[in-house]
C-alpha cells in the first residue's frame, strides 16, 4: 500500500498551480492599475476588482486542495494533517470574506493570518520521527520548511509595515506554503 495515494499527490501539486494561475489571471484582468510587487493578493479578490471572481475561485480551489491533501496524507502525523486541513478551511473562509475595495478588513485579515500560521506550522507538526515516512515528512525537511515560511512571514510583515514589496513577498511565501 502506498504511503500517500496518487490523488493526494495530485491535489498537493494542483494547489500552487491554481494559486499562481489565479493571481496571474486576476492581475491581468485588473490591468496596469494593479502593482503585483506592492499590492497583495487580497486586492485581487476585493469587492469590485475586475478579476475578483478568478481570485475567489482560485482560493476556493486551493482550500479544497489542502483539505484533500490533508485527508490523503496518511503518512503524516495527525496534528500536521489537522493543521493542513484547517489551513484549507481558512482559504475557503478567506475566499468568502473578501476585503472591501479600499481599506482593510479585520475579518479577512484575521482569517488570513490564522490560515497563514496553520500552513506555516503544518510541516513541523506532520513530521514523523520514526523514520518510516516519506523524506518530506521527516523532521529535518519539515523544520526547514517551517523556518523558511516563518522567515518569509517576518519579511512580509516588515514589507507591509514599510509599504514596500508586500505583494512580491506574499507571493513568494504563499507559493512556498502551497507546495
Amino acid at each position: 500500500m502506498r504511503l500517500v495515494p496518487k490523488w493526494a499527490l495530485l491535489s498537493s501539486g494542483c494547489a500552487p498551480v491554481l494559486l499562481i494561475g489565479g493571481w496571474t489571471i486576476a492581475a491581468l484582468l485588473e490591468g496596469p492599475a494593479y502593482n503585483p510587487a506592492t499590492q497583495t493578493i487580497s486586492v485581487l479578490a476585493a469587492y469590485g476588482a475586475a478579476g475578483s471572481w478568478v481570485m475567489t475561485g482560485a482560493l476556493l480551489a486551493v482550500g479544497v486542495c489542502h483539505l484533500l491533501t490533508a485527508w490523503g496524507l496518511r503518512a503524516a502525523v495527525f496534528a500536521g494533517r489537522v493543521a493542513l486541513g484547517c489551513g484549507g478551511v481558512s482559504a475557503l473562509v478567506v475566499a468568502l470574506l473578501p476585503p472591501p475595495s479600499s481599506g482593510g478588513s479585520l475579518h479577512h485579515g484575521s482569517v488570513a493570518a490564522v490560515g497563514f500560521t496553520l500552513l506555516a506550522v503544518w510541516p513541523v507538526l506532520a513530521a514523523d520521527r520514526n523514520g518510516t515516512a516519506p523524506w518530506g515528512l521527516r523532521p529535518a525537511p519539515s523544520i526547514v520548511a517551517t523556518v523558511l515560511i516563518g522567515v518569509g512571514a517576518a519579511w512580509f510583515l516588515i514589507e507591509m509595515h514599510h509599504h514596500g514589496a508586500a505583494g512580491l513577498t506574499e507571493r513568494l511565501v504563499t507559493s512556498i506554503q502551497s507546495l
